[in-house]
């Protein structure tokens, strides 16, 4: 081949070299053009959505053509606060609550002490029920229940005139806030006025009605049928009451816990005590004291009423006196949370408002419903966030598994038992601990009589005991058996035997 052939070859190739360079540029430069054009859309989405939410940095001037979504419009939440529980968190820590002997225990059977604040009447405070301060008290305040007060009577209770629909919706809403927040919730059909819960008695089966069948997959919700029963009325007649409202709960919900009001405005639990509702389990009867007017003798009705096996929650009680104003006696109120905590019993504070009155929480002048700092509290609020946030009460019902008793099980006499230790605390310089006595016939013939021993390594005070006859030899506790769990079958079990002992 000569000279002038390679070159015209080499030409050819040139020009066909060319050719596919362009057919290739011409292919790449559509990809691009189509992958630029489905990016550019969800950009063009983000600057118009931009356009309608971001703070305007100029004068405005015509209002946007686009209308903005439902989701655009809605102002940007808040940001939550860093102990926020997500709804599966605070789901996971509201334990189901049931009651053993005279303590609030949950499913596992582990002591629970509720701590916590209540609102003032719905009707006239609804601004407190809200996310964010529910929240707050769970992370802040150390709280674990708070309670909704709706007024049954009095100026737009519930029968008085008020918004029915809007009055269970907030209730509605509380609760679901409370879930939230992680805190168990009370549902408080607030006698007062009326003094005699019989007064309104069908609108109150209606309402429990409504609420049992809202709530019955809802295990941290308790309710409160008749908070404080007075005006003369007695026990008979709130037992009564009691006795009617009770099933409406139990037909949709067959296992929550009931609060019973107790007449005298809640401090006759000793009328109870005498004559208690046997039809129904998980029952427990309020207690409510104003420390200023109610001291020893009220704190000794109590332990009387403990000691004789009620089950006992003060459900509303105050620091000041008994009409929600009047100075605070510190040393009385911490008389009654040293009692309250020694014996386990379960507390809520009134109130989450800022009336002007001794008992609210917030000071008259502090417009916010959350965001609270100590400043936006009245001297009672601070006194109650510096109580329960104390290091004592933060640790009140943390089990410590340095105990005073070994929970081996014993075999004797046909019975085998052992005392658990289900929960310890520290109050007022004594440590307390709290035993279940799990005990069973094994052998083939029916045990009518028993006596256990158990022996600790210190010496030890009874500081409340249940469903046996409890005796101290030394270091020892003899528990007997008491009427009606002294017929053991075999292979049955005694239940619901406990005791707490302080050292």
């Amino acid at each position: 081949m000569n000279k002038r052939h390679c070159f015209f070859i080499n030409i050819l190739i040139g020009i066909m070299c060319i050719l596919l360079l362009g057919c290739a540029e011409n292919h790449d430069s559509e990809e691009t053009k189509q992958t630029t054009q489905i990016i550019s859309e969800p950009e063009s989405e983000i600057e118009q959505t931009m356009q309608v939410t971001a703070e305007p940095t100029k004068e405005p001037t015509a209002e946007p053509t686009t209308v903005p979504t439902k989701e655009e419009a809605q102002p940007a939440e808040e940001p939550k606060k860093e102990e926020q529980l997500t709804e599966a968190e605070g789901n996971e820590r509201l334990k189901k609550l049931q009651v053993d002997g005279t303590q609030l225990v949950d499913e596992d059977g582990n002591p629970v002490q509720l701590k916590g604040l209540s609102t003032h009447g719905l009707s006239w405070f609804p601004q407190y029920v809200n996310q964010e301060l529910f929240t707050e008290l769970s992370a802040d305040w150390n709280c674990n229940v708070v309670r909704l007060a709706m007024y049954s009577a009095e100026y737009n209770g519930y029968c008085t005139g008020g918004n029915k629909e809007e009055l269970k919706q907030l209730i509605k809403d509380g609760v679901q806030y409370a879930e939230n927040a992680g805190l168990y919730v009370i549902v408080d059909w607030h006698v007062l006025g009326e003094g005699d819960p019989n007064t309104y008695k069908e609108e109150a089966k209606a309402f429990f009605d409504e609420m049992s069948k809202e709530f019955a997959d809802s295990q941290h919700v308790i309710y409160e049928i008749c908070n404080e029963p007075n005006g003369g009325v007695n026990w008979a007649s709130v037992k009564s009451y009691a006795l009617e409202v009770i099933p409406v709960i139990r037909a949709n919900d067959e296992d929550a816990v009931i609060i019973v009001g107790t007449p005298t405005w809640s401090q006759d639990v000793d009328k109870a005590a005498a004559d208690p509702i046997t039809e129904y389990d998980n029952i427990m009867y309020a207690l409510h004291f104003y420390a200023a007017t109610h001291k020893d003798d009220l704190r000794n009705r109590m332990v009387n009423a403990l000691e004789n096996g009620l089950p006992i929650i003060v459900s509303e009680y105050g620091i000041c006196s008994a009409d929600g104003n009047g100075g605070i006696d510190a040393q009385q109120a911490q008389a009654w949370i040293d009692l309250m905590n020694e014996k386990n019993v379960s507390y809520v504070a009134w109130n989450l408002s800022n009336k002007n009155e001794t008992s609210a929480v917030f000071a008259s002048g502090c417009s916010k419903t959350n965001g609270f700092t100590k400043d936006d509290l009245s001297d009672g609020g601070r006194w109650l966030y510096d109580m329960l946030t104390s290091e004592e009460n933060m640790e009140s019902t943390t089990r410590d598994a340095d105990t005073n008793h070994n929970d081996n099980l014993v075999v004797e006499n046909g019975m085998e038992y052992q005392a658990i230790n289900s929960n310890s605390w520290e109050s007022d310089n004594k440590k307390y601990e709290q035993y279940c006595v799990e005990l069973k016939n094994i052998s083939d013939k029916e045990i009518n009589g028993w006596e256990i021993e158990l022996e600790f390594e210190n010496a030890f005070q009874l500081s409340d005991s249940w469903n046996g006859n409890y005796s101290i030899q030394g270091k020892k506790l003899i528990i007997k058996n008491v009427d009606y769990n002294a017929l053991v079958k075999p292979d049955e079990e005694v239940k619901d035997i406990g005791f707490i002992i302080c050292y």
